[in-house]
């Protein structure tokens, strides 16, 4: 039975409340675009129903957010009671999203020996030369849009160590891409182990200022690192440096190194693209933009030593990877995993298997920035350039997985919206190429030709990685998937 419509005379009905409903490709898998549609005739007038591109919960899809209130795997009665303030309190006191895992708070972190290795390091127990030097010989790295092949994470800390003091390190926890969802349940689960890392990983870089950006909508996350940070400046188990915890603007041009540092200290405009790596700077200081991986792994590393780190991999890979999991698969969500483990082993081992009454048909490695595989490419091992040659690419390793019953066509098409709708607007070629390209997307049959010199125009004219990989679901839908299109090449 449908819950009854929200009373009109209701407190709930505040005209200021907004309820924003996922239209990301994991939660219209799982039936967002119904559950939108119900919603504007549920709630009555004083409310307004607005779409979101994504909200960075492709392991809850379908996902909704009233007010500031996330609705996990949202149905109509769920949607109404957040509203009436029918959900647990408690746990939205303690920052948690309803339905996520309990977190490991300060004091229980503490007390399995957390911040010992973060503390060695700043009192110069761990001289940072050995500590650098270990993380290199571990093979931690990591990949951006700009860096889809991973890159070493200590050489990066060292290159910031090189330039002029005052330098700056900022943790990107902004990304904003359907399928990308493992930074905020990561964030959620375990705060601390994200904080210790990130302060081991200033000191290395030599920085004297950490950055935390958020994306706006993780307003839970940002309660419970507000918090947990406080704790953590109140009961310092070293000297710490200044830490500033800052929501940014959003959406996926947002989340490029550049426009991240952009959003942090409000600048009108910056440079994108290649020449804004080059030398990037927060409030003129030297900066790097790190992502969550990057910081993740560094305690366990230098706890255990870099032969443990690069012994977890198979097949011939090194280390261990954080992947996010989303669409017809049983248990979606973060997974901590084996660089080298096949799509095959991460479903089967890590998500509890394929949805009841899906086959595995197709995946998307990468989000909108990876391209689309079929299952027959399921054993190829995983890591950040072995997809490369299959024209797809891990990067953020974001990975939605495809049943029998959907098409990569409608996928490459719903990801070359999303990219139309949330590019920048700063070059022509990703603002104008992508939306002639999903206009393209749309016919019955595709014009083959059409679509792949426009897709090599923004690809090769983009001056960032929105644009650069925007075309790649494309392209593979018409390498791997021709019948769903009906064009030959």
């Amino acid at each position: 039975m449908s819950p009854a419509p929200l009373p009109a005379d209701a407190d709930a009905t505040d005209a200021t409340l907004t309820v924003h409903a996922c239209g990301g490709l994991p939660c219209r898998l799982a039936g967002a675009s119904p559950l939108a549609a119900q919603l504007p005739g549920l709630l009555g007038a004083g409310l307004r129903v607005a779409p979101a591109a994504c909200l960075g919960r492709c392991d809850q899809a379908p996902a909704v957010l009233a007010g500031q209130i996330a609705v996990p795997c949202a149905t109509t009665e769920a949607v109404l009671n957040a509203i009436l303030g029918q959900q647990d309190d408690a746990a939205a006191d303690e920052g948690r999203a309803c339905g996520a895992e309990d977190f490991t708070g300060y004091d229980a972190y503490r007390g399995g020996g957390g911040y010992s290795m973060a503390a060695a390091i700043v009192h110069g127990e761990i001289d940072a030369e050995t500590a650098l030097e270990t993380l290199e010989q571990s093979g931690l790295s990591t990949a951006t849009r700009t860096q889809p092949g991973g890159g070493p994470t200590a050489a990066r800390w060292r290159a910031l160590r090189s330039q002029p003091a005052p330098r700056a390190l900022v943790l990107n926890l902004a990304p904003s891409a359907p399928g990308q969802c493992k930074e905020r349940e990561l964030i959620e689960r375990e705060p601390h182990r994200m904080l210790e890392g990130l302060l081991i990983a200033a000191h290395l870089a030599g920085a004297q200022s950490i950055h935390i950006a958020l994306r706006s909508d993780y307003h839970d996350a940002h309660q419970l690192l507000a918090s947990e940070l406080a704790q953590l400046q109140a009961q310092p188990p070293c000297r710490l440096p200044p830490i500033e915890l800052r929501r940014t603007s959003g959406g996926y041009a947002g989340a490029e190194p550049s426009a991240v540092l952009e959003s942090l200290q409000g600048a009108a405009a910056l440079p994108r693209g290649e020449a804004a790596q080059s030398e990037p700077r927060l409030f003129g200081a030297p900066a790097h933009v790190e992502q969550l991986e990057g910081v993740w792994w560094v305690r366990e590393i230098l706890e255990r030593g870099a032969k443990w780190f690069a012994a977890q991999g198979r097949r011939g890979r090194k280390g261990l990877r954080l992947v996010g999991v989303s669409g017809r698969v049983r248990r979606p969500g973060a997974r901590l995993v084996p660089a080298g483990i096949t799509l095959r082993e991460l479903i089967e081992d890590h998500c509890g298997g394929m949805a009841d009454g899906h086959e595995l048909y197709a995946w998307l490695p990468g989000g909108p920035a990876g391209g689309i595989l079929p299952a027959h490419l399921a054993d190829v091992p995983l890591d950040f350039d072995t997809l490369q040659p299959y024209g797809a690419a891990l990067g953020p390793a974001a990975i939605i997985v495809l049943g029998r019953h959907d098409r990569a066509r409608d996928a490459a098409l719903e990801l070359m919206k999303f990219v139309a709708a949330e590019s920048c607007g700063q070059c022509t070629p990703c603002r104008v190429g992508s939306a002639r390209a999903a206009k393209l997307m749309e016919a019955a049959e595709w014009d083959a030709d059409t679509l792949d010199d426009l897709g090599r125009m923004i690809a090769e004219t983009s001056i960032c990685g929105v644009g650069r990989s925007a075309a790649l679901p494309v392209q593979c839908v018409q390498r791997y998937f021709r019948h769903e299109v009906g064009s030959a090449k």
